[in-house]
C-alpha cells in the first residue's frame, strides 16, 4: 500500500506543482483521514509547513506515514469542534474534520453534527484571526435525492432534516452557512469544495463503517459475498484520489474565488452493481452480490455538474474507474 499511495502523493505534487504551496503554512483538520491525510502529505511534499488536528474519531495515524516524521509537519491531537489555539501564522486552512460514511450517521450524529458546525466556526475563526484563505469540504449530500442531473452548484437541495442522513447533510448546508457568513461579514476568503463520491488508497475498508470501494474489494478478495443495499441500480459517480486532491488544492489556492462554490468530481456515472461487477472481474473474485434493504433517504443518483470547475480552475478528472480500482486493489494487497 505505501509505494502505491506514495505514487499517488507524486502524481498530485507534480500535477500542482504550479501552485503557490512552497513555504506556505497550512492547517489541516480531519489531517488524519482518507482525503485529509492525502492532503497533509501532498502539501508536505510540495514544500508546504502543515499543521494537522485530528482527533482519531475516522482518522487514522498510519494514514500520515510520509508526513508525521518530517520536521515541516506537527501533529494536534485535538476535536476541532471544540475551540483551539495554533500558534504562528497561517496562510490557509481546509476544514475536512467529519465521519463521512453514511454507515455512521445512525451511530455518531451529533459528533457528525458538531464537527461541521462547531467545527466549522472554530475553523473559521482561526482563519479570521490569521488572515489565512479557507477550504471548507462540503459534499454532493447537500443536494440530497436531487431532481435535477447533472446537478449543478446552483441547485438547491431536497434534504430529509428529519431522516438519519439529515445530520450530516443539514451539518453540511450549516458548514456552508457558516462560510458564507464568515465571507460577508468579516472580509473571510473563503472557498466551498462540494466533493463527489472519491475513493484511494487509506479509505477504510475495516469493521461495519468501510465504504461502499473498499468494502466491496475485501468482500471480492476473500471471495465472499458482495453486500449490495437495495438491487443496484442507483448510481454514483467515482473521483479518484488524485484527481479530487488536485482540484482541491487548485481551488483552494488560486486567487479571485472568495464565497465560491465548486463541484469537484467525477462526470461518469455508474450503478452500483456495475461497479461489483468491475471489482469481481479486476480481482477475478468468485464472489456473487447479495441484496439488502435500501437505507433511508439513500439517494438514487449522484451526477456532478462540473462545468464551473472545468471553467474556473480548468478542472480535469484523468483517473477513469477501472484504472482507479487497479491502483486502489494494488494498494490494498
Amino acid at each position: 500500500m505505501e509505494n502505491d499511495s506514495h505514487n499517488d502523493i507524486l502524481e498530485i505534487v507534480e500535477r500542482t506543482s504550479s501552485l503557490p504551496y512552497g513555504g506556505k503554512r497550512v492547517l489541516v483538520t480531519g489531517g488524519a483521514g482518507f482525503l485529509g491525510s492525502t492532503l497533509c502529505v501532498t502539501l508536505v511534499e510540495s514544500g508546504a509547513e502543515v499543521i494537522c488536528v485530528d482527533n482519531f474519531a475516522s482518522g487514522r495515524i498510519e494514514n500520515l506515514k510520509g508526513a508525521i516524521e518530517r520536521k515541516e509537519f506537527t501533529f494536534i491531537n485535538h476535536d476541532i469542534s471544540k475551540p483551539i489555539e495554533v500558534a504562528g501564522d497561517l496562510d490557509y486552512v481546509f476544514h475536512m474534520a467529519s465521519r463521512a460514511s453514511p454507515l455512521e450517521f445512525a451511530d455518531y450524529p451529533i459528533q457528525i453534527l458538531k464537527s461541521n458546525t462547531l467545527g466549522t466556526w472554530n475553523a473559521l475563526g482561526i482563519a479570521r484571526k490569521k488572515g489565512a484563505q479557507v477550504l471548507f469540504t462540503s459534499t454532493s449530500e447537500i443536494y440530497g435525492e436531487a431532481a435535477v442531473f447533472p446537478t449543478p452548484e446552483t441547485y438547491r437541495g431536497n434534504v430529509n432534516t428529519l431522516g438519519v442522513r439529515g445530520c450530516y447533510d443539514e451539518a453540511k448546508r450549516a458548514g456552508e452557512a457558516f462560510c458564507m457568513a464568515y465571507h460577508r461579514q468579516h472580509g473571510v476568503d473563503v472557498r466551498i469544495a462540494r466533493i463527489f463520491n472519491t475513493y484511494g488508497p487509506r479509505m477504510r475498508s475495516d469493521g461495519v463503517y468501510g465504504r461502499v470501494i473498499p468494502r466491496f474489494i475485501d468482500q471480492a478478495k476473500r471471495n465472499e459475498p458482495i453486500t449490495i443495499f437495495g438491487d443496484g441500480s442507483q448510481t454514483r459517480s467515482f473521483c479518484y484520489v488524485t484527481d479530487q486532491v488536485t482540484g482541491l488544492l487548485t481551488f483552494a489556492a488560486l486567487k479571485g474565488f472568495g464565497g465560491e462554490v465548486l463541484n469537484i468530481g467525477n462526470p461518469h456515472e455508474f450503478t452500483i452493481l456495475e461497479l461489483a461487477e468491475h471489482i469481481i472481474k479486476l480481482t477475478d473474485s468468485t464472489s456473487i452480490s447479495t441484496f439488502s434493504p435500501l437505507p433511508q433517504d439513500d439517494p438514487m443518483r449522484r451526477l456532478p455538474d462540473i462545468a464551473k470547475a472545468q471553467r474556473l480552475i480548468r478542472f480535469d478528472p484523468q483517473v477513469g474507474l477501472e484504472e482507479g480500482l487497479k491502483r486502489m486493489i494494488g494498494a490494498m494487497e
